[in-house]
């Protein structure tokens, strides 16, 4: 077994952009053709344990899956020979799409502040013959047709290479598969290794469509206590040492933790590296399977104002690619030497939500076991989305490009959070308001001390919350509801908070959406108007 800090040297030299590639022979750019993330790694894992075995954790219904025949038929067609009449895959004839076009930003232009009346000058073509032709390895002739559940050999080289590059897991044998997004990889996962009536640990505060998730599968959560950095270890230590099963309507003590360590949602917490270590190592003790879901990975940020221009806080440039990864926090899966990490990766951060494209990556064993689930209910992803963000970050931007382009989201996302930071400061009354300043992700977060209110001692805190939100509709701005994210539906909650986005308007709009919510806040707390002294 490894240590945690001997497996992170990766990080200390820049990232490798440009991997020998493997090939992805002939054989494997059909319709439906097999493979396996082995094949697409470019260096080896020999010296690397393998990962610990899960049986004993697989649910009934994930331990009876055995996937499906007619997908698993399919391998027989690397053989060239071999005519297939088995499958009921259309002709691509038959499929209404001749061509595709694609025209993605140019990356010197972002740099630039012509990018707001530039025009892409690159155009990317995809049809049903370019396999035939020689000038793809992928087109519309396979990613219109099925696919296995796991996705296209052609796409997961690439997140095989991705995968190495930004995590290189210490362990040997782990996998990818690609996902239709990370609420159906969570699902999934909930169904692998939950019973109904168990629990799943989260942090207090939680994505509130994953306990959604879950509440139907007779899974609940139990919320663990927070701070500034996410999750508590001490207090994840406490909740599993301590476990009573009676006190949890005789659910068994939890052996699935899901957390999202970077950009935390709702709250915009990021765990530390020190967090992250601390937390794995109760993993480790308590044997538990970490969900790491992490969408929000690569719009990590600078703390604010942790430097400054004349016109306000900024986030110290970044220069290089190398220079980029050296400021990431390493992920849980780059720590993880027993392969007890399912990561949930997604690019609907990143570049479309409405792709629904992602991948998770975990040991062998959980991925095989994943496989089995999607051959028989999603199946692989869209085929177009595939295609589309193929043609974009393999063959147009490749693993330097694509970097390019987190960069530039990062400095983005940055200024958006600076922006409305700064509004908050000029709007809400910081008496009543309180927040900790985003540095990952999207969201921040926003605690307001119901305490104050004039009807504080004659009404509960979710009506206090409801009445302040919507007198926050009716001054024209919507923010997300604190009570959404709660993580333990039994558990009494003593806080009003309210989730705000940097990520979804103009910043103008942002700004008078804070200012009204300033006014919503004012309004409800009976804030009198701050008096102008008379010169």
């Amino acid at each position: 077994m490894g240590s945690l800090s001997t497996e992170l040297d990766h990080w200390t030299a820049g990232p490798n952009l440009y991997p020998k590639r493997k090939p992805v022979p002939p054989a494997q750019r059909g319709i439906a053709a097999p493979c396996s993330t082995e094949q697409f790694k470019t260096k080896s894992y020999k010296h690397k344990p393998l990962a610990k075995r899960w049986h004993p954790y697989m649910s009934t219904e994930s331990a009876s899956r055995t996937g499906s025949s007619l997908k698993a038929s399919m391998k027989h067609l690397q053989n060239p020979n071999v005519i297939s009449l088995g499958g009921g895959t259309p002709l691509s004839d038959f499929i209404p799409f001749d061509e595709v076009v694609i025209r993605p930003p140019s990356l010197e232009n972002l740099k630039t502040e012509k990018k707001r009346n530039s025009t892409s000058i690159t155009t990317l073509h995809a049809t049903k013959h370019d396999i035939a032709d020689g000038t793809s390895i992928y087109d519309l002739s396979v990613a219109l047709n099925y696919g296995q559940g796991y996705g296209s050999a052609q796409f997961m080289r690439w997140i095989t290479e991705h995968t190495e590059i930004f995590h290189d897991p210490p362990y040997s044998d782990w996998q990818c598969s690609l996902t239709i997004g990370n609420t159906s990889a969570f699902d999934m996962c909930l169904r692998m290794l939950t019973e109904p009536g168990d629990c799943v640990l989260a942090d207090k505060y939680t994505f509130s469509t994953a306990i959604e998730t879950a509440l139907p599968l007779g899974i609940n959560f139990v919320g663990v206590d927070m701070d500034r950095e996410g999750m508590l270890p001490g207090s994840l230590d406490e909740v599993l040492e301590n476990w009573d099963p009676e006190a949890h309507k005789k659910a068994r003590k939890p052996s699935v933790l899901y957390a999202i360590p970077t950009g935390q949602n709702p709250t915009g917490t990021t765990q530390s590296i020190e967090r992250r270590k601390e937390i794995y190592k109760i993993a480790q003790r308590h044997d538990l399977i970490i969900l790491e879901d992490d969408p929000y990975y690569f719009l990590q940020m600078d703390p604010y104002g942790s430097s400054s221009t004349e016109d306000g806080p900024a986030t110290a440039e970044i220069r290089s690619s190398a220079d980029f990864l050296k400021r990431l926090i390493p992920s849980y899966l780059s720590l993880d030497v027993d392969g007890r990490v399912i990561r949930m990766d997604s690019f609907s951060k990143v570049i479309s939500p409405g792709a629904r494209l992602g991948w998770v990556t975990a040991s062998a064993q959980l991925i095989e076991r994943y496989k089995y689930h999607t051959d028989v209910s999603t199946q692989s992803p869209a085929g177009l989305s595939q295609l589309a963000i193929f043609k974009l970050v393999d063959e147009h931007w490749g693993h330097a490009g694509y970097t390019e382009w987190l960069m530039h989201l990062r400095s983005e996302y940055t200024k958006r959070r600076d922006f409305i930071i700064s509004a908050c400061e000029r709007y809400l009354p910081t008496k009543i308001v309180r927040w900790e300043p985003t540095e990952a992700g999207m969201f921040q977060w926003l605690k307001v001390d119901w305490k104050q209110h004039p009807d504080a001692k004659t009404k509960s805190v979710n009506a206090l919350e409801e009445e302040i939100w919507l007198e926050s509709i009716s001054t024209g701005a919507l923010v997300g509801r604190g009570s959404w994210f709660r993580a333990s539906a039994d558990v009494a909650y003593d806080e009003v908070f309210y989730r705000t986005t940097f990520a979804a308007a103009p910043l103008s709009k942002i700004e008078e959406a804070v200012k009204r919510f300033g006014e919503a806040i004012k309004k409800a707390f009976k804030v009198e108007p701050e008096r102008k002294e008379e010169s």
